[in-house]
């Protein structure tokens, strides 16, 4: 079902859209942008982005077109870079619907969708994917090392193409774990400034 493209970003650009942008005033502008090129193959800096990923949400649609969105969660950089076209994720036992599969079972195109709240940054990533059930050491290098949950299988995502958004309407919020860490540095920090006051009050009163 792969399908040959003009510029990379086809994927997303179809004739229908082309066309639509034409009648809204935005083809011009993203005419010149497909030609410079969406980015097909992972460098520094998405490897980076994904590494310090620990949410994104993954789409997949049926052989008829019905879209599918599931979240996927998990320690920092569970979302794997593999090679300069491939990212893995070890895929979680859950509540058993196996819509992601069955779809990718009859359709391999799929979406990667990450959001950093945090920085507001967003990265899209268009491909197609496949599930690995029976390749055990695949699995187990994919596992995030102590993280409680039950590896089933293996999802392989193949790049075709990825983009980025501006930060315009993307919400800043925080992890929890962050939030935690950085009030509590605030209170050692809080607690050391006053046991130097204490001290000083000391040395005053001697």
């Amino acid at each position: 079902m792969t399908e040959t493209h003009t510029y990379a970003s086809d994927v997303a650009f179809s004739p229908a859209v082309k066309s639509i942008q034409t009648r809204k005033g935005s083809r011009e502008g993203y005419a010149h942008a497909e030609q410079r090129g969406w980015r097909t193959e992972v460098d520094e800096n998405l490897a980076a982005f994904l590494a310090d990923a620990n949410s994104f949400y993954f789409a997949t649609a049926s052989a008829d077109g019905q879209p599918y969105i599931q979240h996927r969660g998990g320690p920092k950089g569970f979302l794997k870079v593999l090679d300069k076209q491939t990212l893995a994720f070890t895929d979680y036992a859950g509540n058993r619907q196996y819509i992601t599969q069955g779809n990718l079972s009859e359709n391999p195109k799929a979406y990667i969708f990450v959001m950093d709240y945090a920085h507001r940054r967003r990265v899209k990533l268009w491909g197609e994917a496949r599930v690995v059930e029976d390749d055990e050491a695949l699995t187990n290098s994919l596992m995030p090392k102590g993280y409680r949950a039950r590896p089933e299988q293996v999802i392989l995502f193949k790049i075709t193409a990825w983009d980025t958004n501006c930060p315009q309407h993307i919400p800043q919020k925080f992890d929890a774990t962050d939030v935690a860490a950085a009030l509590a540095a605030r209170d050692a920090r809080i607690a050391e400034l006053e046991a130097e006051v204490a001290a000083l009050k000391g040395e005053k009163t001697a």
